[in-house]
């Protein structure tokens, strides 16, 4: 598979659309599976987890689904082709990061992958953009049956599916939504909406999951527990406590736009004037520019420039993705001026007036 011709398209959780989409990036769910006959990853020797990807790799590859799977080995893979698939978020840091036999199967549009060999021994995840969780997990669910038709699972009938690591057990299911919540940030509110969800045990990540700090605004949310709980229990209380916090985030645009235009405006034409003219330009100074920017436009401060441009933008600025753009590798000031570059020439491609 052909990385490289990723790179002019954004992945599935950037394509800003479907439902709430101003706020809400992209839904998720991920189930964690281990094969029966094997030891969990942590466990194997090397051949078990030889045989383990070759066994998969062969059962996902002839899964009834279309476009069929396409199948990526990571241990081939140069360290920035494993962290251009990261920033896709098309395989987690953890998988990027390890050793021995592993890889995942991508899905068409990048709906769905399927890690293998990384805690568990296989990770299956499927992401729609917008608030979309019930979608995803129909898509997931089929997924799941099909794979369960050809591999037997690890599974108790008193505690559910199996997993390396305890807080999995049951389920196996992680479902997340990913939310751009600058107004909240703005008006200093966040802490307030992360400690009423740690009350109900949800989780509050940055962009790339667990351990990532939260960059451009952008949270992930997601649940805790899955021993005990069925999937539409867990499902529920996502589903429930998202528009809660859409609501926060609109009260806090309203409020920003009413008390505050002026501010605003000065914040949003800045951060739009230093991506379209500075020549040095760090990745994280980028995503707190971009997310002023995504909020202007969605509060109508900006026009002749759409929301999908800067959802583009958003990763093709990230480190691999901007190496794979230049066509060849940058070191750290390099990258920033090369960053720069890059964003000037975009956004002057695609012109926007200030209100």
């Amino acid at each position: 598979m052909n990385l490289d011709s990723m790179t002019q398209a954004s992945g599935e959780w950037l394509r800003g659309t479907g439902p709430e989409a101003d706020i809400v990036i992209s839904s998720r769910i991920r189930l964690a599976r281990n094969l029966a006959a094997f030891p969990f990853t942590n466990r194997a020797s090397a051949h078990q987890r030889n045989e383990i990807e070759a066994l998969l790799r062969e059962r996902i590859l002839r899964l009834e689904v279309q476009p069929p799977f396409d199948y990526v080995g990571l241990s081939g893979l140069t360290p920035l082709d494993r962290q251009f698939l990261v920033e896709r978020q098309l395989i987690s840091r953890e998988l990027a990061n390890s050793e021995g036999p592993r890889g995942v199967a991508l899905g068409a549009q990048e709906t769905m992958s399927l890690m293998i060999n990384e805690e568990d021994h296989v990770r299956i995840q499927v992401m729609r953009s917008g608030f979309s969780l019930d979608e995803a997990w129909q898509d997931i669910d089929r997924l799941d049956d099909l794979l369960e038709q050809r591999v037997s699972y690890a599974f108790s009938e008193e505690f559910g599916y199996l997993t390396a690591c305890p807080t999995n057990v049951g389920t196996g299911m992680r479902a997340s939504v990913m939310l751009h919540l600058p107004a909240l940030v703005l008006t200093k509110e966040i802490e307030k909406v992360f400690r009423a969800l740690q009350k109900i045990n949800l989780a509050v990540r940055g962009l790339y999951g667990e351990g990532s700090r939260a960059s451009g605004d952008f949270y992930q949310i997601s649940n805790q527990v899955t021993l005990g709980k069925t999937e539409a229990a867990v499902l529920k209380e996502i589903r429930e406590v998202i528009p809660t916090i859409i609501g926060y985030e609109r009260k806090a645009r309203a409020t920003l736009t009413k008390e505050s235009r002026q501010a605003l405006h000065d914040r949003v034409s800045r951060a739009f004037g230093t991506l379209r003219s500075a020549t040095m330009m760090t990745s994280e100074e980028t995503m707190e520019l971009l997310s002023a920017v995504r909020l202007g436009i969605n509060l109508g401060l900006l026009e002749d420039i759409g929301i999908p441009i800067i959802n583009e933008l958003f990763i093709q600025t990230q480190p691999a993705h901007l190496q794979k753009l230049m066509g060849a590798p940058l070191d750290g000031e390099e990258r920033n001026s090369a960053r720069a570059r890059y964003l000037r020439s975009r956004l002057r491609e695609n012109g926007s007036a200030l209100n």
